[in-house]
């Protein structure tokens, strides 16, 4: 049985949608154990309201809770006893398979790279978000961890993110491509110029070039790479257009009897249009390179995203991700010395 240590007090609708998202896992697939960390007491509570195979749901007790508010190296070495700093112990100590949290960010990548720790050759860890495009969906690497990254950390995050694609979403040899302001190669930041001509000489991985913002949507690559800054910009701006969207669509519907008829006659093909381009079906984010699995949820994550986040870490198990990137890391390192 796989274990999944849950933060139950992170996020801004924690405990109820950690709970409500745990138990919705469970009940989907009984082949996981959820570790649920936080205030016992508040979380058997919420845990209470709830229908589920109880060996299936545990509570791991923390006192403390890390605020976004707070520093996180600051709280991540003062509160040992928060449920973001227990629960990575649990994957740290191999009690648990994986850690789900909504809580602070900051928090949460000091402590995957303090607590669970870096695989071996990995330089810096980041957050890999998949979102959805018109082909599907494409995986936006780094969306969050690294502002300041440099050309040998998005060579890596291209091979880390290729792996991941292959073997959790099932594409093989997924297309890698770097945002760029233009598809030409003498274009683009100091940073984008001196990484390109490193993604060409990468053997294993499909680096297909530049990639602009636009065609980002439109599926023009499966791995898309960036530094932090960048990839969080593209991350927000295609959440807030999505909801706006969405919003005014709905909205326009509603605006008379005619466009209300016309919405009961598109209303099936239109809410699954819909439901392909909403990002909360596809689970958080994966820290990747760790030692263990580490997933960060939105902050506003409802049910639906925890539940998903909980399955996701199911995949990301069974196909040993950690594994394979530790072996790509090793052969490159062995390639590079011969």
């Amino acid at each position: 049985m796989i274990k999944v240590a849950v933060d139950a007090m992170g996020g801004d609708y924690a405990p109820a949608e950690m709970v409500a998202g745990a138990v919705a896992a469970v009940n989907a697939n009984k082949g996981i154990q959820v570790l649920l960390v936080g205030k016992e007491q508040i979380v058997s509570e919420e845990l209470s309201k709830h229908q589920y195979q109880k060996e299936q749901i545990q509570i791991v007790n923390a006192s403390e809770v890390i605020e976004t508010e707070e520093s996180p190296v600051n709280a991540i070495r003062k509160k040992k006893d928060s449920s973001i700093v227990v629960g990575m112990n649990l994957v740290k100590q191999k009690e648990a398979d994986a850690f789900v949290s909504a809580g602070s960010s900051g928090a949460i990548l000091v402590g995957g790279q303090v607590i669970v720790g870096r695989i071996k050759g990995v330089e810096r860890p980041p957050l890999a978000p998949l979102i959805p495009t018109e082909k599907g969906v494409s995986l936006l690497i780094d969306c969050g961890a690294n502002v300041d990254a440099r050309s040998s950390h998005l060579v890596q995050f291209a091979r880390m993110g290729s792996i991941y694609m292959e073997h959790v979403m099932g594409i093989k040899n997924p297309r890698v491509a770097i945002v760029n302001i233009g598809a030409e190669e003498e274009k683009g930041n100091v940073l984008v110029k001196e990484t390109f001509p490193l993604l060409k000489e990468c053997e294993d991985i499909n680096f297909t070039g530049s990639i602009e913002a636009r065609e980002i949507p439109r599926g023009g690559a499966d791995v898309i790479v960036c530094e932090a800054f960048v990839g969080n910009v593209i991350l927000k701006l295609y959440e807030g257009v999505g909801a706006t969207l969405i919003g005014k669509v709905k909205s326009g519907m509603m605006g008379s009897l005619r466009s209300k008829i016309g919405a009961l006659l598109v209303k099936p093909a239109l809410k699954e249009t819909l439901k392909s381009f909403d990002a909360s079906q596809y689970g958080g984010a994966p820290l990747l390179g760790l030692n263990g699995l580490v997933v960060k949820t939105h902050g506003n994550s409802k049910a639906v995203e925890v539940k998903n986040s909980i399955l996701q870490c199911v995949t990301f198990k069974e196909q040993g991700i950690n594994d394979k990137i530790r072996e790509s890391l090793k052969s490159v390192n062995e390639g590079s010395k011969e």
